[in-house]
């Protein structure tokens, strides 16, 4: 990430609002800025074969469920942030990766600039490359502040994608399943 590139460009963001980013409560503002993105935007730097390993000598194929991840990640549209909970749920054919991967393979994800129906669909497609699933089911609801801090102001309002892949897609009744268990009722 070139940091300078950065700084300079938030300079420029500065001035062409009208802003003086010499002013003493600007001045590191460039600097700030471009730290925060290298955070924000970590996940350009990972490949995606680095991330979800399986756990060796496990075998399991139950349902393996996660729910209310809380996440954000920045929308490409406009730069702006976009903020919610995802829900990951596969079927394993043997192998299994440790929860906090799973978590990981999503911030991995969402730390790019994104919109969230490719960040549900890449979160989907990691995880059947990567642990070769019978299937999943990734749900991501968010709020987008380009929606509700600028354009038509309608704060609250939430967006929802899926990706369903394998037996979640071929089965209703392991699709129903997920979804139970999501809204916290027993099949």
């Amino acid at each position: 990430m070139d940091m300078k590139k950065i700084e300079e460009g938030v300079r420029l963001i500065l001035e062409g609002v009208g802003e003086d980013p010499g002013r003493p409560g600007l001045k590191d503002t460039p600097k700030r800025v471009a730290k925060m993105y290298s955070e924000i935007f970590s996940g350009l730097r990972t490949p995606v074969e680095d991330i979800l390993n399986p756990i060796e000598g496990e075998n399991h194929d139950e349902m393996v469920m996660l729910k209310d991840i809380p996440f954000y990640s920045i929308c490409e549209h406009h730069l702006l942030p976009f903020i919610g909970k995802a829900h990951i749920a596969y079927i394993p054919s043997g192998q299994i990766a440790g929860l906090s991967d799973l978590v990981k393979a999503l911030e991995h994800l969402a730390n790019r600039p994104q919109v969230q129906e490719r960040l549900t669909t890449q979160l989907a497609d990691v995880l059947m490359q990567r642990l070769k699933p019978k299937g999943c089911m990734v749900i991501i609801d968010a709020e987008h502040l380009c929606m509700s801090m600028r354009g038509i102001k309608k704060p609250g309002s939430r967006t929802v994608t899926s990706a369903v892949r394998g037996t979640f897609r071929s089965r209703q009744s392991t699709r129903e399943e997920m979804l139970a268990l999501l809204n916290d009722r027993r099949p």
